[in-house]
């Protein structure tokens, strides 16, 4: 049986300049997390730009580290994303077995909503029951 979560974030995300090619990008991300998940996570995210006005994509990883729902570990989420001339598509799962404490055996899809500048988090997810 899956259960749910959800709270907001900041986030910070802050370029690292490595690449000659404009096209292609990488930035560090640093999360504070809110609400059912109390946190912080960090990470990295590649991004691919092109010609075309709303189309790109990305992926990231980002090391969880904290607690949800009183439940406290790591975790690590990946990141699949791409905005097809402004259409956006977004997957984040939790990387198989990455949980650990009493986060171990966690899975689940996590979906990432900005409203208005606003960034929150919606998370279903199962996790063994603890003995």
């Amino acid at each position: 049986m899956s259960s749910h979560a959800s709270g907001t974030f900041e986030v910070k995300l802050t370029p690292q300049t490595d690449s000659a090619d404009a096209t292609l990008g990488r930035m560090t991300i640093d999360k504070q997390f809110h609400g059912d998940i109390e946190g912080t996570s960090k990470g990295q995210m590649l991004t691919g730009m092109t010609e075309v006005k709303g189309s790109a994509g990305y992926v990231a990883i980002e090391k969880v580290s904290g607690t949800l729902k009183g439940r406290t570990g790591t975790f690590i989420l990946q990141h699949t994303g791409t905005m097809n001339r402004g259409v956006p598509q977004l997957t984040i799962t939790v990387v198989p077995d990455s949980g650990t404490g009493q986060l171990a055996g966690l899975a689940g899809n996590f979906t990432i909503k900005i409203d208005e500048g606003k960034h929150s988090y919606e998370f279903e997810y199962t996790l063994p029951e603890s003995h």
